[in-house]
């Protein structure tokens, strides 16, 4: 039988993560949202929303498509970046540093490869020493600076950065698929994060039943999911995780959306049980996504619903938690 263990590991990585992460970035996301949550009704909406946008993906332009999610992605490392930019002044001057030195590097190193025959590579290059000048006016800025409120030129650094290398780097190999998947497991916690805020364990329960019931209809059986993913991978968007299969020699790919999943349901279950448990769920969810994993390998599936690979792990957690509490078992016990 085949198998793989790069993806489980990443899917387990990225998921304890999530939960340890969300611990310390909830109270400033609940206090920015004015503690609103997301009723019943907002969950069926939700998944709506995504069936909807999922079935209609394919007959979008590409060129819209790509607009489209480099604006949304660009808010959400400007939103993320400028909720937690009111840190102190030296670590404010560590990051524009940080940002200086990157894009410096990025830009030397494409200027001297692109040996001016690629003139988009060597475009790029002139558009990182613009943004390495930029963090460095930021450096100078911040050492006048004397509060310590959010500021909006560190939330571009981020946002700047990623538009600028997805640009005029998405064709070569240092896109994909390294800064692909970079990017790709970093907009999955961020998404995470900022969902993990506003569901509760109710709507979490009924947004998994519902979600992984559209996902199964829409990739199995009106194969929109598929459609939608091949429409929008030639783009080279980090909308999926492409990783290398191992021990097999091979590639899987993986959608944000899976990765998304996994990590609500486990910071909800940590809310609900807590640490303990969420640790178990996180294992339990990825330990099911290896063997449907396996399943695939071996009897060559094209694609199936990852909600349903993901769900299943999960639910065998909260019936062990089920069987804990008929048994006595505290609510947190020692692994």
């Amino acid at each position: 039988m085949n198998f793989d263990v790069v993806m489980p590991a990443t899917v387990f990585a990225v998921t304890v993560f999530a939960v340890f992460s969300s611990k310390k970035v909830e109270g400033k996301l609940k206090a920015i949202f004015e503690d609103r949550e997301f009723r019943v009704r907002d969950a069926f909406l939700l998944v709506a929303a995504i069936s909807i946008a999922i079935s209609l993906i394919a007959m979008i332009p590409q060129m819209a498509l790509m607009i489209i999610f480099l604006i949304a992605y660009s808010l959400l490392l400007f939103i993320f970046t400028y909720i937690f930019s009111d840190m102190k002044k030296f670590q404010a001057e560590l990051f524009c540093l940080a940002f200086a030195i990157i894009s410096f590097a990025a830009g030397t190193v494409s200027l001297y490869y692109s040996t001016f025959t690629d003139i988009q590579i060597a475009y790029g290059a002139l558009a990182l020493y613009g943004l390495c000048l930029f963090a460095f006016t930021t450096l100078v800025y911040e050492e006048q600076r004397s509060h310590t409120r959010e500021r909006w030129y560190l939330a571009v650094l981020p946002s700047a950065l990623f538009v600028t290398l997805y640009t005029f780097f998405s064709k070569t190999a240092v896109w994909f698929p390294y800064l692909l998947n970079l990017y790709g497991l970093t907009f999955a916690v961020l998404v995470i994060l900022y969902f993990g805020s506003l569901f509760t364990w109710k709507t979490s329960v009924l947004f998994a039943g519902l979600l992984t019931a559209a996902d199964v209809i829409l990739v199995l059986i009106t194969r929109s999911m598929v459609s939608a993913a091949t429409h929008v991978s030639s783009l080279r968007l980090p909308v999926l995780v492409v990783l290398p299969t191992f021990p097999q020699v091979g590639a899987i790919a993986l959608g944000l959306g899976d990765f998304f999943f996994a990590g609500l349901l486990a910071i909800q279950t940590y809310k609900k049980f807590g640490r303990n448990v969420a640790f178990l769920s996180s294992a339990a969810m990825a330990l099911s996504f290896f063997i449907f994993e396996a399943l695939i390998l071996s009897f060559g599936i094209s694609a199936f619903p990852g909600t349903l690979m993901i769900v299943c792990g999960w639910l065998l957690t909260v019936f062990i938690k089920f069987l804990w509490g008929k048994m006595g078992v505290p609510t947190n016990p020692p692994l």
